[in-house]
């Protein structure tokens, strides 16, 4: 378990209400954002402190993994410059009774505050620019503290708290998004009925899109199994952030994945590098991995890429792959 601060200022009702955090993935410069890379890191059962206008008002408890998501509709007009496609973790908040100001705090605060990625100035105001940020166990400990009972008593029976046993919302925000774009395509004059019926099928790793990936690819990467029954075309980029139906169609694109290595795939628990080399997202769940015949005590080089496909797999282990930001 660990300890993390929000600060909620703009969003905070929608997020609290709605149970979840939404941050973009880049700056508007498209630059990374530390605070916003922090959203890849987080665990189900870890805490979050919700800080709002110069108070922590809530206490989180994640259930979720980190998961790519459009710009949540109920925001409206907040954050007109951030990308429309984001990371999105599932919390369950608790509205404290006793809402602390840490401002009114700083004697005993000021020892424990992080000299990176602090939440706080040492003034004791709320640092601008922070999003999501680390909150170390002697700074969570004393926050607990300063709250008093009902944080102590939120953290006391985490254990009692079975995240994973939480509905899958996560699958279901990915395939109204998905069905959102499919709509679209379904809707466009230009292409033929043929086309419309390739663009869908590819979603699910099949048809034609399949066919040009088995034209680089013969065999899962990690299972090695050959027989095409069991095996998905996997996008590398995305179906669903393709920025192009020729994108959404290029063997390039794509890997021949076993149907539950697909799903490791597409939702960042595992990415490669160019050279080959197997990567494993810090936040696996490794005994899952193994499971389903990931090996995670040694090295795994599944081979090299083709040009296209290294172009493709750069966009996945920056815009997909849950990475540690250290």
């Amino acid at each position: 378990m660990r300890y993390w601060w929000v600060n909620q200022n703009q969003t905070h009702r929608q997020e609290l209400e709605g149970g979840y955090l939404w941050s973009p993935k880049r700056n508007a410069n498209d630059a990374r954002n530390p605070f916003y890379e922090f959203m890849r890191e987080v665990v189900p059962g870890d805490v979050v402190f919700s800080f709002v206008d110069t108070k922590i008002i809530a206490i989180g408890i994640v259930i979720s993994y980190c998961y790519e998501n459009p710009k949540p509709a109920e925001f409206g007009g907040v954050g007109t410059y951030w990308n429309t496609i984001g990371w999105r973790v599932r919390v369950t908040f608790t509205r404290l009774n006793r809402q602390v100001r840490p401002k009114d705090h700083m004697d005993v605060l000021q020892s424990v505050l992080p000299p990176k990625y602090s939440p706080l100035q040492t003034s004791g105001n709320g640092n601008q620019g922070v999003y999501l940020t680390m909150v170390s166990e002697p700074l969570a400990q004393t926050l607990i503290g300063l709250i008093g009972t009902e944080a102590i008593n939120l953290v006391r029976y985490l254990p009692a708290i079975d995240p994973f046993s939480a509905p899958a919302r996560e699958t279901a925000d990915l395939e109204v998004w998905e069905n959102h774009i499919e709509k679209t395509i379904q809707e466009e004059p230009d292409l033929s009925e043929t086309e419309r019926e390739s663009l869908v099928i590819a979603r699910r790793g099949q048809g034609l899109y399949k066919q040009r990936v088995m034209q680089i690819e013969s065999k899962c990467r990690i299972t090695k199994v050959d027989n095409p029954a069991h095996l998905r075309a996997s996008h590398c980029k995305p179906w669903r952030d393709c920025v192009s139906n020729e994108e959404r169609l290029d063997g390039e694109n794509g890997l021949l994945l076993t149907p539950s290595i697909d799903h490791l795939f597409d939702r960042g628990f595992i990415s490669f590098e160019n050279t080959g080399r197997l990567i494993i997202a810090p936040v696996a769940h490794l005994p899952s991995l193994q499971r389903m015949g990931v090996s995670t005590d040694q090295p795994v080089n599944v081979g090299e890429f083709s040009e296209g496909q290294r172009h493709f797999l750069d966009y996945h282990r920056n815009s997909v792959l849950l990475m540690a930001l250290h």
